[in-house]
């Protein structure tokens, strides 16, 4: 059996990567303001489904300036680039005080995800809670839909 490359003790993959290193937490106040980080995906040539949730989803509605809330989950399968987590959820909370609509807010958080790390596929979905008795979902996706969607 081929020994196994150690990329944990890789330093220089994780080098550019800011917002882990912080020790304080800042949100922007838009998410123009903000940048989604990424890695060296150690499996490049391995097709593997990457799954994030952020059940705590808020924006302003641009009409009203009420809070919508709801549930965003991203989806990608990633090629030579890993979006960094921390990156991502702070880019997803700098939404909070953005007016924005719901089918804006997807897609704007889909071409975040495409631009960063230009994954083989990327879906983001957005549940929305009801907001005058009704609820909205939202699904963009861009690239091949793999083999191991499930």
């Amino acid at each position: 059996m081929p020994k196994a490359k150690n990329i944990l003790s890789d330093e220089k993959r994780f080098s550019g990567l800011k917002s882990l290193k912080r020790s304080s937490t800042s949100f922007a106040a838009s998410p123009l303001e903000t940048e989604l980080e990424t890695f060296d995906n150690a499996f490049p040539k391995r097709e593997y489904l990457v799954e994030f949730g952020c059940p705590e989803f808020t924006s302003l509605c641009p009409v009203t300036g009420q809070p919508d809330c709801g549930t965003i989950t991203v989806r990608y399968v990633p090629a030579s680039k890993c979006v960094e987590s921390k990156s991502l959820k702070l880019f997803i909370f700098s939404f909070r005080n953005h007016n924005t609509f719901h089918e804006e807010a997807v897609n704007i958080i889909l071409d975040a995800v495409a631009r960063a790390c230009r994954p083989r596929w990327a879906e983001v979905v957005g549940d929305f809670n009801p907001r005058g008795g009704i609820s909205i979902r939202v699904v963009a996706r861009t690239g091949r839909r793999p083999a191991i969607h499930e």
